[in-house]
């Protein structure tokens, strides 16, 4: 892979231009470091820590790598301002937002010598961020897994467009897993991909081993994207999922969805390894996961499938 003259690697001082999702449930200290560690860019995730939590989180990441790491923050949960103050008591050098306005944090981090990329889902979002003077914007596809954009646009599509109206440092989500996608986004306009499915099924995500193992047995058509009336996120079809379903065939009540979702679903799931009451998100590219991997072992078949990955002649 080329490694010089990449906007990514050079903005965040990493070697390849893969960037590991901050994913609740998921991106503990050590799948962050181990990603890290083989030279893409580790994110522990924000959104399923306390802030005590998160703190112990960062000491651990900072233990496990000398490279550069950092945090994604989903701005659609409580305690913001607290998780801020954390990051920038820790010494933390770049933080990635999703779920919320980009003119929210990005100053403030930004003036405390933060690198700050914002997660959106759109083109006009996308506008937005640059507005906002982010150093970097992640476009994510419809695939994507976890919390998701109402447009439904997919990667492929999002892409180039968002390349079209913007400058800044672009990377790419959704719907990738694979070398060759990652060549394909690239090849789109992205500066680099951030991967969050295939980094789900590693040795070292904190998610439940009985989720990894169900990540691998994902075929097509076995997520779907629902919730739009609260915050649209994408999960496999499962017992909570029919449940769900069950309230919007009863008129689309949102007191009732919220009240579903109030019973720590996702930790149920993802966590602790219920496979039928909990709330399960993944992307459409786990049909393409087969097995779970250590870090390592995805990297190397990641910089292995980008080189051997060619364009068709004619």
């Amino acid at each position: 892979m080329q490694q010089s003259q990449n906007r990514i690697n050079e903005l965040f001082q990493i070697r390849y231009p893969v960037i590991q999702a901050g994913m609740i449930w998921h991106s503990g200290w050590k799948l962050a470091s181990a990603v890290s560690n083989c030279g893409g860019l580790g994110l522990i995730g924000a959104g399923s820590m306390y802030p005590d939590v998160l703190r112990e989180n960062i000491r651990k990441c900072r233990q496990a790598t000398d490279k550069p790491f950092g945090v994604n923050v989903p701005m659609l949960y409580p305690n913001l301002d607290e998780v801020i103050g954390i990051i920038l008591e820790e010494g933390v050098k770049i933080v990635f937002t999703s779920a919320g306005n980009p003119k929210t944090y990005t100053e403030t981090l930004q003036k405390e010598g933060l690198k700050v990329a914002h997660v959106v889902s759109s083109t006009k979002f996308a506008v937005k961020c640059e507005e906002a003077g982010v150093d970097a914007i992640v476009a994510e596809g419809f695939e994507a897994g976890g919390h998701n954009g109402r447009d439904e646009t997919t990667t492929f599509c999002l892409i180039p467009n968002v390349r079209k109206h913007t400058s800044r440092p672009l990377i790419a989500a959704g719907g990738i897993a694979l070398g060759s996608q990652m060549k394909a986004a690239m090849i789109l306009g992205a500066d680099g991909v951030q991967i969050g499915s295939r980094f789900a099924a590693t040795t070292e995500a904190s998610a439940h081993d009985t989720w990894k193992q169900k990540i691998t047995q994902l075929q097509e058509g076995d997520t779907h994207l629902t919730l739009k009336e609260l915050a649209p996120v994408r999960m496999v079809k499962n017992k909570f999922f029919s449940e769900l379903e069950e309230i919007y065939s009863t008129g689309r009540n949102k007191e009732s969805l919220i009240a579903s979702l109030g019973r720590a679903r996702a930790k149920r799931g993802m966590f602790e390894g219920d496979m039928e009451e909990g709330e399960l998100e993944i992307g459409q590219v786990s049909a393409l996961i087969d097995e779970v991997l250590p870090v390592e072992t995805v990297f190397r078949q990641l910089l292995k499938e980008f080189e051997e990955a060619k364009m068709p002649s004619f």
